[in-house]
């Protein structure tokens, strides 16, 4: 991480904070924590500079948060920490350890009391307007030994409490000390999602950087229907910090549809993209345009002093996208493609489960898209405006592909049918082949042409595999004409059923389904805000989507070739 500020520079308007100001972090390894590499990793993604030691060093100038076990130390050193906190620092204890004295309540106000049994707890904010847990949910479970605190001073802020046998038990607590804060949790489960971002946040408050005290103000540029809803919805109410202020659309007929459905709110519409670049009040543009428009008009708002979100894919090939990168990063303004598909139940099912080793190392997968039926007469099915069969889906595809397959692709092949479908120029079918610099291959077909679909997914590990099959799912209506209405739910917007079979000892073999994560709302725009508000990680950064696009890119080369393979190193 660059320790420079990394400041928004537009003029013309009181900006809103946007809160990516690094601040110096010494991470004192006398902790131990199966999580700590996994959190360490995190914090590296955020504007926290940290810097790791395996001790107190004599000087803590350089320093604007300490992080240690403060009973772990020597007294002359938890001396210098209470100097260090009263002069304005800050300092976050973290222990499994019951003290053998009092004197750390001095700095905390609290001390660890007698330990229970290694179990799971459900932790909750005590006060559930606490800004630390904005878009966090209300509560969340983590493992280790139950170490409650006992408060020593009135002054003491419980933060977190752990539910416990009928009772409130305070697991994270905080103080004013002098001019600085000192704060002390004994949850020892650093790897647990939610509580890392606490983690982070609570950094971020002892280093005394202000809360975002305004949401950022968005525009929609483009107004489809079924997407433009949701950005709208989502930026409207659904996404504490984002706050919709315009919709702009050629068609007149979409902006009054969609004040059909917002009137009652003050937006504003427009026609033309040049209101959105010039208002000085709007910080970020979500771009929901065809794609053939995407950098044209990215670069637009980006040239504005905008943050840019862009639908998939974000452009049609790297030299776009390499233009969308240089020119956001001289602006210290964000590029961003919507990959909402990372939320997805079933994905998410996979990556967990690779992440845990449920099958051993992955080393080859196949995903499909697809089914019988004439393509849509929309722009979606020309390519001079889509890219191309594997713009549309694929996008999606080869993000969810090339973030569970990692390492470097060297070989990408791509064959085309054009069959029947003869009034569109995109392809029947598409297929895209990859293969890894270790000798993994991964596959991606999207068909028009496919009377009986392959599975959604089939990965293989050197301990199981996995396999993701469609599901049929229908809704029945009364119809007082025939009694009822038969409504399919397309199977492409639903997860898939996955079942593993995988070693269970030494030869046994055994078959179990892939339970899934509970669906969550605007969970995209929940970690936009949170990476534009308060800078931690972005989930899909555009890095990753600078790959896809290198990939969809080099694929239609090969398929223009009648499929050669392609050497490249993506």
């Amino acid at each position: 991480m660059d320790c420079s500020l990394w400041n928004d520079n537009r003029q013309g308007r009181k900006e809103p904070e946007l809160h990516q100001l690094t601040f110096s972090v010494l991470y004192v390894n006398n902790f131990l924590s199966p999580g700590t590499p996994d959190l360490i990793a995190y914090l590296n993604e955020t504007p926290a500079c940290l810097t790791q030691l395996p001790h107190l060093p004599d000087d803590l100038k350089p320093y604007q948060v300490i992080v240690v076990d403060p009973f772990h130390i020597e007294a002359n050193e938890l001396q210098s920490l209470q100097q260090f906190v009263a002069a304005g620092g800050g300092c976050l204890g973290i222990t499994t350890t019951i003290p053998g004295d009092d004197s750390a309540a001095v700095l905390f106000g609290a001390l660890p009391k007698k330990a229970g049994p290694e179990c799971e707890l459900r932790v909750s904010f005590t006060n559930r307007g606490n800004s630390l847990g904005v878009r966090l949910p209300d509560a969340f479970y983590v493992s280790g030994t139950f170490l409650p605190l006992s408060v020593q001073d009135a002054n003491v802020d419980v933060v977190l409490y752990a539910d416990w046998r009928y009772t409130h038990q305070s697991v994270l607590t905080c103080r004013s000390f002098g001019q600085g804060t000192a704060a002390l949790t004994t949850i020892q489960d650093l790897n647990q999602p939610t509580f890392r971002r606490i983690f982070y946040r609570l950094l971020r408050r002892l280093a005394n950087l202000a809360e975002p005290n305004q949401p950022l103000q968005i525009g929609i540029l483009g107004y489809p229907p079924s997407v433009g809803e949701l950005h709208a919805k989502a930026t409207i109410s659904g996404t504490p910090g984002l706050q919709l202020r315009s919709i702009c659309d050629l068609s007149q007929a979409r902006l009054e549809a969609a004040k059909e459905v917002f009137g009652s709110i003050e937006l504003n519409y427009t026609q033309d993209s040049t209101d959105l670049q010039n208002d000085p009040d709007l910080d970020l543009v979500i771009i929901a345009t065809p794609p053939n428009s995407h950098a044209r008009l990215a670069l637009q708002m980006l040239e504005g002093g905008k943050h840019v979100l862009v639908e998939k894919p974000l452009a049609l090939n790297s030299a776009e996208v390499n233009a969308l990168r240089d020119l956001a990063e001289r602006n210290n303004l964000l590029v961003a493609c919507h990959q909402n598909r990372r939320w997805d139940d079933d994905y998410r099912s996979i990556k967990l489960a690779l992440k845990e080793g449920l099958i051993g190392e992955l080393f080859y997968m196949e995903t499909f898209i697809g089914g019988y039926g004439h393509p849509c007469g929309f722009w979606h099915s020309e390519e001079s405006v889509s890219g191309g069969t594997s713009f549309d889906w694929g996008a999606h595809y080869l993000d969810w592909m090339l973030d569970l397959m990692l390492g470097t692709i060297t070989e990408v092949r791509s064959t085309r049918q054009n069959r029947l479908w003869h009034d569109i120029t995109n392809a029947d079918q598409e297929r895209i082949q990859m293969r890894y610099a270790n000798g993994s291959e991964a596959e991606f077909t999207h068909s028009d042409l496919a009377f009986i679909p392959k599975p959604k997914w089939y990965l293989l590990g050197t301990q199981g595999a996995i396999v993701g099959n469609w599901r049929d799912v229908s809704i029945y209506e009364v119809d007082s004409l025939h009694y009822y209405r038969e409504r399919e739910i397309p199977s492409a917007e639903l997860g898939a059923d996955l079942s593993v079979r995988r070693l269970q000892g030494r030869e046994q073999i055994i078959e179990q389904s892939l339970p899934k994560p509970p669906q969550m709302n605007f969970p995209f725009h929940y970690n936009l805000a949170d990476h534009l508000l308060l800078g931690e990680p972005l989930a899909v950064p555009v890095k990753h989507t600078a790959r896809v696009v290198a990939v969809l890119e080099t694929a239609k080369r090969s398929a223009e070739h009648g499929g050669r393979t392609e050497k490249v190193e993506i």
